[in-house]
């Protein structure tokens, strides 16, 4: 029997340094290469405000995982430019949670996370991750919504979750594949997606680039 056909580009890069999008990508099958991007994205959200009045939620999302993938690019030009890298697939992406009509970033502080939990418990809200996907020089934006059905927490546990310090740096003030896990009663939608990287929506956007996501798989 032949070997599996491979594609000329088996190679990814992940330009995040988020844990769990790298760890979403392993248990797929993939060890990308890691390209942290360095974006201030308080002030890529006020550029694309400056540009669209009232983007939707959808639209800040993508255009912060496309100025994340831009980043990358534009830093690591040379190499993406030659060598290995430059038939390699770049993926960013970025994640908020809709609660209220409100896009909820990074609750970065304790406290901030406190208060949070204190709004969104027993709750239900929307979690977006916008994706910008990369390659030979041409950039596919999409973004995944997954709707997310917190538990009626206690004040206690809260607080103890937020003292753990796993939330501070998680749009939603939570993950769904450690901790906050407890907290989260049901999701509707693709869970690799709440995790930070839908793993659908990237399949989807290689096949629109001729790729098969079983090429990029570690062998």
């Amino acid at each position: 029997m032949s070997e599996p056909r491979r594609s000329p580009a088996a190679r990814v890069i992940l330009a995040s340094s988020s844990p769990s999008r790298l760890s979403v990508l392993r248990s797929a099958g993939v060890e990308p290469e890691i390209l942290v991007p360095g974006v201030d994205e308080d002030a890529a959200t006020a550029e694309l405000h400056s540009r669209i009045p009232d983007p939707t939620p959808a639209e800040v999302v993508c255009h912060l995982a496309q100025t994340k993938s831009q980043a990358v690019l534009t830093q690591y030009s040379d190499r993406l430019d030659s060598g290995q890298d430059s038939g390699a697939v770049v993926i960013a992406a970025d994640s908020m949670l809709l609660l209220d009509g409100e896009l909820q970033g990074k609750p970065l502080t304790v406290e901030r996370t406190v208060e949070r939990w204190r709004q969104q418990r027993g709750a239900t809200a929307t979690l977006i991750t916008g994706h910008a996907v990369t390659f030979r020089g041409e950039t596919v934006t999409g973004a995944s919504d997954t709707v997310v059905h917190f538990a009626d927490a206690s004040d206690r546990d809260i607080e103890a979750y937020a003292a753990t310090g796993e939330p501070l740096q998680c749009a939603g003030a939570f993950t769904l594949e450690a901790l906050g896990g407890w907290f989260i009663d049901r999701i509707e939608g693709d869970p690799s997606s709440v995790i930070g990287l839908s793993l659908p929506l990237v399949r989807r956007t290689l096949a629109g680039f001729g790729l098969d996501v079983s090429d990029f798989w570690n062998r």
